[in-house]
């Protein structure tokens, strides 16, 4: 799908707040990381200065920013922070540039990528999939919770969505961490040999019956946490936007078939 139409202004909104949240949250509570990529004498200045003076930041790459004299250092949750090229300055946040139809979120822009590419390289046998019935016209990666009201709240639409043409394929993202009585559930519910039927007895907030195997719970909430999900559900489109809540399925629907 093209990534070239506008949003409902409801969505846009959301968007731009989501955004804007995202990048506070994301700039703590991280832990020291280095890169063997090769990177430029400026960069790996950068890199050191802030090894020193910010030494639980977690600093995923350095690269030029379209502003000259100013490196992006793309940090955890898959937001950025800018330093000057002297690593004297600086600047928490998303970079916006000014084009015809007013600000671009060039950081959003990058996260939708990271998403995207992320994303596409998981194999689907690892989600919960609910296709569409007939002919999927959009598919729609959700990172879900179990146990979030929300969740169940849009995986009551589930019925609707599928009978417009869309595609659900669920990840799992406990809210409350690994190693929680969630996960666990979680995991459980992976492992069931009805995945599917049993995902929708736990969304009900039935009984799941313990159960374990080589799963992709953790490595899906890590996944989630890398590219910027803070809560569930987390709705991620084929353009690797995302858009952080429950959305009726009329409104979702209106967003996804607007971009054919």
């Amino acid at each position: 799908m093209s990534s070239t139409f506008q949003r409902p202004a409801v969505i846009r909104s959301i968007f731009l707040f989501a955004g804007f949240v995202a990048v506070l949250l994301g700039v703590s509570g991280l832990s020291a990381q280095t890169s063997g990529a090769a990177e430029s004498d400026e960069a790996a200045a950068i890199r050191t200065l802030l090894g020193t003076t910010q030494p639980s930041m977690e600093i995923l790459g350095i690269a030029p920013s379209p502003v000259p004299g100013l490196y992006e250092v793309s940090i955890q949750n898959g937001q950025s922070i800018y330093v000057s090229a002297d690593a004297q300055y600086l600047i928490p946040g998303d970079l916006f540039q000014a084009g015809e139809n007013g600000l671009v979120n060039m950081g959003e822009l990058r996260r939708n990528i990271l998403r995207k590419n992320k994303i596409a390289a998981l194999d689907e046998k690892d989600m919960i999939i609910f296709p569409a019935e007939g002919e999927s016209k959009a598919t729609v990666t959700v990172f879900t919770d179990v146990d979030c009201p929300y969740c169940r709240k849009l995986h009551g639409d589930i019925a609707e969505l599928n009978k417009m043409g869309i595609t659900l394929r669920y990840l799992a993202f406990p809210r409350t961490g690994l190693d929680t009585e969630t996960h666990y559930k979680m995991v459980s519910t992976w492992c069931a040999e009805d995945r599917k039927a049993m995902f929708t007895v736990a969304k009900r907030g039935g009984d799941v019956p313990t159960a374990d195997c080589d799963n992709p719970v953790a490595a899906q909430y890590e996944l989630g946490r890398e590219v910027g999900v803070t809560g569930t559900p987390a709705l991620v489109f084929e353009d690797g936007t995302i858009l952080p809540g429950y959305v009726p399925a009329a409104t979702l629907a209106q967003y996804l078939f607007a971009q054919e």
